[in-house]
């Protein structure tokens, strides 16, 4: 019971260290000094700045897909299952305060646009798994499993070698199981719009946008889970897929990605 007791206190200590960082939440975050004072030109810690050097390689291989400053779409999209679609001169409004290739990122100096934002929503649950799970491997070589809101990860199998068996969620009816992953190591994470949608004259609206028009990406798949080596890595492909939308699926095959789509 003792290391059981260490191992939640310092999950949950590393967990709120990363919130309380990154969290655009909070005005004493990390994040919320660069979207505050970003423009007079900052430098960044060792932690920030690898996110931020994460973040760039991400948009130069995604071509743009994958963009943490097109968080600021937000104050247009609502996405609360309702059908209030926003203005398209709303969105187009905003336009201009998205895209990274407008940010001066000098490691570790960062010089962000007046009105712009950083938002790392996109990756800093993912990457709360993994650190959590690099202190835990720290202090013991039982087999663990850390889940935070269905991005996980795991140190390996269970006691006698048994995989963890991990459920995926139907989209059509909440709590019920639309298959069972079994996962004796690595992480999976999953991106979709179960949740988080719009819907007007039947059409629905995900609350994956395309940060190169600002609006949702058409036809993307309801779900995508993925297999990776690290909980970063399987939130990032699993977004990136829901972002290639109707081609989704070619994409998946195309980079020979462990994946499970729900249309």
């Amino acid at each position: 019971m003792a290391l059981v007791s260490r191992v939640a206190v310092i999950a949950e200590d590393e967990a709120r260290r990363i919130e309380a960082k990154f969290s655009r939440y909070r005005a004493d975050s990390v994040v919320s000094r660069i979207n505050r004072d970003g423009h007079f030109g900052l430098v960044m810690d060792a932690e920030t700045t690898s996110l931020l050097d994460y973040a760039a390689a991400c948009h130069g291989l995604s071509g743009g897909l994958f963009d943490v400053t097109s968080g600021v779409l937000r104050r247009a999209w609502q996405f609360d299952g309702s059908d209030r679609i926003p203005d398209r001169a709303q969105v187009r409004s905003l336009m201009p305060l998205v895209g990274w290739t407008k940010v001066v990122w000098r490691p570790p100096e960062l010089i962000l646009p007046r009105g712009m934002e950083i938002d790392f929503g996109g990756v800093a649950k993912e990457y709360a798994v993994d650190s959590v799970l690099a202190k835990l491997r720290a202090l013991t070589d039982t087999a663990l499993l850390v889940n935070f809101g269905g991005d996980l990860a795991v140190t390996g199998a269970r006691r006698g070698g048994e995989p963890w068996h991990v459920a995926i969620e139907s989209v059509e009816q909440t709590g019920s199981m639309a298959g069972m992953i079994e996962l004796s190591c690595g992480a999976l994470a999953t991106s979709g719009d179960a949740r988080r949608f719009l819907l007007k004259d039947g059409v629905r609206y995900s609350h994956i946008l395309d940060p190169r028009t600002g609006w949702p990406v058409e036809n993307p798949p309801r779900s995508v889970t993925v297999a990776a080596a690290s909980c970063v890595e399987a939130g990032l492909t699993a977004t990136l897929a829901m972002l290639n939308g109707r081609e989704a699926e070619a994409f998946l095959r195309r980079e020979k990605i462990n994946a499970w789509c729900i249309r």
